[in-house]
């Protein structure tokens, strides 16, 4: 999840063209199962959410058995989820027992109940607001273990690119207003989610995994997929963004177009 206002705002921009659609696209009902799926979202998109999961509940009901990491969990808590998987009987009963306060948790209840329902690994994906911080004062590299700061080249500077992008995304998601000495730690708050869901996405090997997060995060040109590829190129990584409006930009493999979720300027809270 982006810090602050970012979560709606970055989500929403990260998307592409294309006419809103009320059920998935041929090519995503027909494209084969990779070894790991990124499935995006605009965190407050009910009809994103409604059409993520027919995609998701449609393979596995045919067969397939992946892991889900989700980014609505965050790590500290994956025992209290290895807790609730093995002793709820509903998706209600683990949100209870693991879920936090930051999330609509019954927009993620159908992918919760589909988890248990097939017996499927649910893995926290997402840095505490703990760690988030620490990044943010210390540098990504805090936040990792010594395998992880080689595999993923954190004793180097951020490749330019990445960099830039995610400043980029960052400003525009609080709107231009965010002060410039805060640009910094918070993009790099955000690279080290995508370096941690790269890491425990691999973790989960050689079982096949889903990843549920926000579309910035998903997005293969400098998030999560982008990760994947730099520590194990030869994965075979399919991204999917659920998007509003805006321009790909090679940032997915392919999209699925929804319609724009009616809610406030999202600016408001920022101008104040």
């Amino acid at each position: 999840m982006t810090l602050g206002l970012c979560a709606v705002v970055l989500a929403a921009g990260c998307a592409s063209a294309g006419k809103p659609a009320a059920s998935l696209s041929p090519g995503l009902l027909n494209a084969d199962n990779p070894q790991v799926l990124l499935l995006g979202e605009v965190h407050d998109n009910a009809q994103g959410h409604k059409l993520r999961y027919e995609l998701l509940q449609q393979r596995v009901a045919a067969g397939w058995r992946p892991s889900l990491v989700l980014e609505q969990f965050d790590r500290e808590n994956q025992d209290l989820l290895n807790k609730a998987q093995k002793g709820c009987l509903d998706a209600q009963c683990v949100i209870r027992v693991a879920g936090g306060a930051r999330w609509d948790w019954q927009l993620y209840y159908p992918v919760i109940q589909l988890a248990l329902t097939y017996q499927l690994p649910l893995v926290a994906g997402n840095l505490s607001r703990a760690d988030a911080s620490r990044v943010v004062r210390d540098g990504v590299a805090s936040s990792f273990d010594p395998q992880s700061v080689k595999d993923y080249r954190l004793d180097q500077p951020l490749p330019a690119a990445v960099a830039s992008a995610q400043q980029q995304e960052i400003i525009a998601g609080h709107c231009n207003m965010l002060p410039e000495m805060m640009v910094g730690g918070m993009v790099h708050a955000q690279v080290a989610r995508d370096i941690w869901m790269a890491k425990i996405i691999r973790d989960q090997l050689p079982r096949d995994v889903v990843l549920i997060a926000g579309n910035g995060h998903v997005r293969k040109d400098i998030g999560v997929g982008y990760w994947l590829h730099e520590a194990a190129p030869a994965l075979k990584v399919r991204s999917v963004g659920f998007i509003e409006s805006g321009d790909n930009g090679g940032r997915y493999d392919s999209i699925q177009t929804v319609a724009p979720q009616t809610r406030d300027d999202p600016c408001k809270q920022v101008k104040k």
